[in-house]
């Protein structure tokens, strides 16, 4: 960037005029540059300026009406309409807007438009079901949050069949990186004599937290579907494609989640 001054909150340039002021960490995810964390790591390295001047100060606060806000020199303008989405993901696809790799990301199913689009709820490469993108930071940050407690349903093909002992201990929870995960609900689907299948229920978003659930007591992951996440059920929508959440979705979205987000 052009400019080499550091931003402060006293800044005389910032809100000369009267107006709403908000957290940059929200302006920013408004503007789908991605989660709160992500939008985080954008001001810590000082990747945005505020009417000319590099921020790097997580607590600013901005007056969107009258402030300049950029991203690398290109001004942002706050999203105004709220964008709610549903994919059933394919295996093969990789969760993130940029991929190292070059291997095929979920975004490359979804237009254009929506190639900025914060997402809620990372599935592996070769996990499929559920995912949830939406431009309201918030809300992707209430439903993605460990502490929010937001139920995740999987179906998930097991082998070998696991006894009784093993499935108690995924219900009660089970050592894996990252500490003792917190207690699933686990249902027995189908069985026999090569493997189960399970239908799970967690609260928690660990990184391949079910696989390694699993693994733990002895198992291995076959296959894993992502079939609800909160009060959205994936339903009959086929691989690998999208669509708009209806408003009663919305609606019960931001139900779910109403003593959860900070405005």
């Amino acid at each position: 960037m052009k400019s080499s001054t550091t931003y402060s909150k006293q800044s005389s340039k910032t809100a000369s005029k009267p107006g709403k002021r908000v957290r940059l960490n929200r302006f920013l995810a408004d503007c789908g540059l991605g989660s709160r964390r992500k939008v985080e790591e954008l001001i810590s390295a000082g990747a945005i300026s505020i009417n000319g001047e590099i921020c790097t100060d997580l607590a600013s606060y901005v007056d969107p009406e009258h402030d300049e806000v950029c991203h690398e020199g290109n001004i942002l303008k706050a999203e105004t309409e709220k964008i709610f989405i549903i994919m059933n993901k394919p295996a093969g696809y990789v969760v993130s807007q940029k991929d190292e790799y070059n291997r095929r990301t979920v975004y490359d199913l979804l237009p254009e438009k929506f190639a900025s689009l914060p997402y809620a709820g990372r599935l592996d490469k070769a996990s499929e079901g559920l995912l949830l993108f939406s431009n309201d930071g918030a809300l992707i940050k209430a439903l993605t949050h460990p502490s929010h407690k937001v139920e995740k349903t999987y179906k998930v093909d097991v082998e070998p069949r696991l006894n009784r002992a093993a499935l108690q201990t995924l219900r009660k929870g089970v050592e894996i990186e990252g500490g003792v995960t917190q207690s699933a609900a686990v249902f027995v689907k189908n069985e026999n004599e090569k493997g189960m299948s399970l239908k799970m229920v967690i609260t928690e978003g660990r990184k391949r937290q079910i696989r390694l659930m699993v693994e733990a007591v002895g198992g291995k992951v076959k296959k894993l579907r992502r079939l609800q996440f909160g009060p959205i059920h994936l339903k009959d929508l086929p691989l690998g494609r999208w669509r708009p959440l209806l408003q009663p979705e919305i609606r019960s979205l931001y139900m779910a989640t109403a003593n959860k987000r900070k405005t």
